[in-house]
């Protein structure tokens, strides 16, 4: 198992270090970044950072006006000595059939990876990850793991993202009451008494719960089931280089470092779904 990294900066030498492979945002192409590459600057770290894995992320949703580039875009990208593309949009697995492609592709649906058998089925169409939903049970996760055959991603630290609407609602906020504001929002929900982040980009506007998702609990039982990748998002996360290089000796100790788990009880105890199941009841 190894440590993956959404980064926060373009300054990739100070990963170098504490992880094993990064996950960049394709600038115009991806979500909820706090920095966004373009084509050129990540071919440079594949050549500069060849130990390195890379992943790019090209999550968006894809319109007609895009098509052309997007094709461009993969073909640069399978010229690129690249781990993988996380994709959204199932145009992209689309064009990479079509197109003939060899790149490993990853399945980053947000909420929408949460069985085997549909993995088994993306698996079949040439898709060699799959970012597994948080919104699933530890149990769940590693039913995946021992039941598919897709190499599983698993979210262990970050600030969770819940949603993302193409709509500017922060502008249309501002719009709306007269004023102006800067691009992202603290709201309390009043029924969770949560705070939430809205955040507003190019692309659209995410929601981030504005709480640490601590899964460093979880890592050693992931292990166990053979889960490639746990993802950590370094956006928001106080001493994250520190935390990202704990994680991977962690993790290189076969995860029977129990100072690691007491350390990382810092980062809060909210656990997300790993213990918690989702359940749907009619309201009476």
């Amino acid at each position: 198992m190894k440590v993956l990294v959404e980064v926060a900066s373009k300054k990739i030498s100070r990963y170098v270090d504490s992880c094993d492979a990064l996950l960049l945002g394709l600038e115009k192409f991806s979500v909820l970044n706090s920095v966004t590459f373009s084509l050129d600057e990540i071919e440079n770290i594949v050549k500069s950072y060849p130990d390195l894995e890379i992943f790019v992320k090209v999550d968006k949703n894809i319109f007609n006006d895009e098509i052309d580039e997007i094709r461009h875009v993969l073909e640069r990208l399978e010229q690129m000595s690249i781990r993988g593309v996380f994709f959204y949009d199932l145009a992209l697995l689309e064009f990479k059939q079509e197109l003939n492609l060899s790149l490993d592709f990853a399945w980053s649906q947000t909420h929408m990876v949460t069985n085997f058998r549909t993995c088994d089925y993306y698996f079949k169409q040439g898709v060699s990850y799959a970012l597994l939903s948080k919104e699933i049970t530890l149990d769940e996760i590693l039913d995946i793991c021992h039941q598919s055959k897709i190499k599983t991603i698993v979210e262990v630290v970050s600030l969770p993202s819940l949603g993302y609407s193409r709509r500017k609602l922060v502008s249309n906020y501002y719009e709306d009451s007269g004023s102006v504001g800067p691009s992202t929002l603290s709201l309390l929900e009043k029924i969770t008494n949560k705070h939430y982040l809205v955040k507003e980009e190019d692309n659209g506007c995410g929601f981030l719960l504005d709480e640490v998702l601590n899964g460093t609990g979880v890592i050693s039982s992931l292990y166990q089931a053979g889960v490639c990748y746990v993802l950590l998002r370094e956006e928001g996360i106080d001493d994250f280089l520190e935390l990202a290089s704990d994680t991977k000796k962690y993790i290189a100790g076969k995860c029977l470092d129990t100072k690691y788990v007491e350390k990382y009880k810092k980062l809060g105890d909210s656990t997300g779904f790993f213990f918690q199941k989702t359940i749907y009841r009619v309201k009476k």
